[in-house]
């Protein structure tokens, strides 16, 4: 399983990561911590020297109920940085979190390589000919609503028939867009319930759809501190936890704001699948 970015072939069948680097002052977690371009590229250097592949640029947050920003606005926050990036770790493969399809041509015109749209399309029907004229990997997650009502009595008749259901229509609509690499995210936490969101992980390997990568993103999401009743800068074993899960039910990239604990995870799970079968 194989995508290509930027010219280079990523093989997928070792699980990647994409570390988050949100350039944003408020953002759920890490909202500020990185909203300076010297901060931006401390943070990038230690993701990558800890193991991320890609690097996930996100200017607009999109925790629930936060009010939206303009495009002229994102644009100022991420194309700095991604240009930065670009120029001091061209090994870097980088990705803007966006769900505005010119906010996505600037950012691939300044160095990204790879789309991550939490709307799949949904929020701007300019996007998928946008990804699709550029020829870049896409990422598509699903979410009900959008930021400012996704958990306002998220429902569902079945959540993993819904999901698949607008996975396979996503994909027509992708490829039909001339997009070659699509990436489905479920979305963790986007218009989900607590017990909607476990009940996505503990059956995230039905959401395999004709080998396409999947990427899950947990990391440090309410559905670890609400249910562990601490505050999100304590949920980190919390995060490694659900990410080995998912890296064992499948998951071939894992979105995470720790990446070195992501990357011992994925050490442990091949070590665990390579151990089969035991010889008596």
């Amino acid at each position: 399983m194989n995508i290509t970015c930027n010219g280079t072939l990523i093989d997928l069948s070792t699980p990647k990561i994409m570390g988050i680097l949100n350039v944003t002052p408020n953002s759920f977690y890490d909202g500020g911590k990185h909203n300076s371009l010297e901060k931006a590229l401390t943070q990038t250097e230690k993701m990558l020297h800890e193991g991320a592949t890609f690097i996930d640029v996100g200017g607009a947050s999109s925790k629930p109920g936060v009010a939206e920003i303009s495009a002229d606005e994102e644009k100022k926050r991420v194309l700095p940085v991604i240009e930065k990036i670009a120029s001091t770790f061209p090994q870097a493969f980088i990705s803007i979190d966006t769900y505005r399809s010119d906010v996505a041509a600037k950012a691939i015109a300044a160095g990204a390589n790879m789309v991550n749209d939490i709307s799949a399309g949904n929020l701007d029907k300019k996007m998928l000919q946008t990804v699709g004229s550029m020829g870049v990997p896409y990422v598509a997650m699903h979410m009900q609503g959008n930021p400012q009502s996704m958990q306002k009595n998220p429902t569902y008749n079945d959540i993993l028939i819904s999901i698949r259901e607008f996975f396979s229509k996503k994909i027509i609509e992708a490829y039909n867009a001339g997009i070659n690499d699509i990436i489905l995210d479920p979305g963790f936490g986007f218009g989900k319930t607590l017990r909607q969101n476990f009940m996505l992980l503990r059956h995230l390997h039905t959401l395999h759809i004709d080998e396409i990568p999947l990427l899950v993103g947990v990391s440090r999401k309410s559905m670890i501190h609400k249910t562990l009743d601490i505050e999100p800068s304590a949920a980190l074993n919390g995060t490694t936890v659900l990410n080995t899960i998912a890296l064992d039910k499948g998951a071939q990239i894992v979105r995470v704001h720790d990446v070195k604990e992501a990357q011992q995870a994925i050490r442990l799970i091949e070590a665990l699948q390579a151990s089969y079968p035991i010889n008596p």
